[in-house]
């Protein structure tokens, strides 16, 4: 029997990719009627949006699925998947993308782009071989584009260090992904979540409200940093605060707050910031009553007013759980378009919030006009849910939605083992 050339088996392993993604590549991300540069700007300047800031660019549809991440659909899919990485595995894996001088995009001619070209092909990025092998094409910018989306990264179209580096993960790291995600979502796809939940990815940093087995909204996310982290747990939405206070956690007064008024004794003041003692509020203390340099500040709380400062922004999600953690609004929306949204102290920040507040009131007889109307009126309200509507932490890295499309994201945590995908290093650009 003759034996196939390496170009012809990653032939056959990207069509096996381009069959189980056939629904998920429309005509228009091979046909981009915008360059690169412009989609990445435009899609940076939707990230600073105001309250109706979504999804970003027209080939997200491609790589979203309106079934959920834990959809018995999606669980079948990735099955499929990992038997393909593995036969991907079984004949050398992928190759290996060189760090080119600069940053390539639409119109480059380099001598690593064929082999950029091979290795989008073998995971069904690329469908179309037309053209140059060497010119970095419209076909090429869609297909890393896609890459891009697919792996969380922003969705420029051009190869970029983060870009290159996710490329470049070996395929058994991506196959023990798979494999160890299968487990975790298998796992909680059977938790007894019901029609009806919110799903909090942190690795993906995004959120899903799911009602009768379809996404009725996804969410950007801001989950906690690697040493803050957002924990895993399962409780129920029991209120929803408009326009509420924040009262600093002791953990962040002692990590942050201390530091800060030590450098600047303005900062509570400039906050809106209040001092009372901790289940005292008769009187209200001067910053000046604290010494700074102890750690005498724990043993008063610290309250942040209502308003555009207020840290958790116009609404907070409460849901009950032992670390104290929710979901709020928040006055720095700049951070959901950048590619890694990891800055918090453990709660969840949430694009969008208003569609998902509306959402989970609507058993309450509440519209999205009662919700803006609330929140325009600066009115301290409390409403308790009607349907306490369940809700999850998960830590998935690797997950197939029920169109075929293969989803990795960077195990940020450590949670999935030592075998994983750890993106800290790697390519540079002059």
């Amino acid at each position: 029997m003759p034996r196939r050339s390496t170009g012809a088996r990653w032939g056959v392993l990207g069509l096996g990719f381009a069959v189980l993604a056939a629904l998920a590549v429309p005509a228009s991300a091979q046909d981009i009627g915008q360059s690169p540069l412009a989609a990445l700007q435009d899609y940076k300047h939707q990230a600073e949006w105001s309250d109706r800031f979504d999804a970003t660019l027209p080939e997200v549809r491609s790589v979203n699925s309106q079934l959920p991440t834990l959809s018995p659909q999606a669980l079948g899919r990735m099955q499929v998947a990992i038997e393909q990485y593995r036969t991907i595995a079984a004949s050398g894996g992928w190759p290996q993308v060189n760090s080119p001088r600069t940053a390539l995009q639409l119109g480059a001619r380099d001598s690593n782009v064929p082999v950029l070209r091979q290795r989008l092909a073998i995971t069904g990025d690329l469908q179309d071989r037309g053209g140059r092998q060497d010119v970095y094409d419209s076909y090429v910018a869609a297909a890393v584009r896609r890459f891009q989306m697919r792996h969380g990264l922003p969705a420029s179209g051009i190869l970029d260090a983060p870009t290159l580096m996710a490329m470049n993960v070996p395929v058994h790291v991506r196959l023990r992904q798979l494999e160890t995600n299968f487990n975790r979502i298998q796992e909680k796809a059977n938790a007894g979540l019901g029609d009806r939940y919110v799903l909090v990815n942190i690795p993906a940093a995004e959120i899903e409200a799911v009602e009768n087995g379809m996404v009725r909204s996804r969410h950007t996310a801001v989950v906690g940093k690697v040493d803050r982290p957002s924990p895993i747990l399962t409780s129920r939405v029991h209120e929803i605060n408009f326009n509420p206070y924040w009262t600093v956690p002791v953990s962040i007064v002692r990590r942050d707050l201390i530091p800060k008024m030590q450098q600047d004794p303005s900062y509570l003041a400039n906050q809106k910031i209040r001092i009372y003692k901790w289940g005292d509020e008769s009187r209200e203390y001067s910053y000046n009553e604290i010494d700074w340099y102890t750690d005498e500040a724990v043993d008063y709380m610290f309250r942040q007013d209502p308003g555009e400062l207020n840290s958790l922004g116009t609404v907070k999600i409460n849901f009950h759980n032992q670390h104290q953690v929710y979901l709020h609004d928040t006055p720095q929306k700049g951070l959901f378009g950048e590619g890694a949204r990891f800055h918090s102290s453990g709660c969840v920040r949430v694009q969008n919030v208003r569609e998902l507040i509306t959402w989970l009131l609507a058993p309450n007889g509440w519209t999205r006009a009662q919700v803006d109307q609330v929140i325009r009126s600066g009115e301290r309200l409390d409403v308790p849910t009607d349907l306490k509507t369940p809700i999850m932490f998960a830590y998935i890295t690797a997950w197939v939605n029920a169109d075929g499309v293969v989803h990795f994201r960077d195990d940020i945590y450590n949670m999935d083992g030592a075998a994983t995908a750890s993106l800290g290093g790697g390519a540079t650009y002059q």
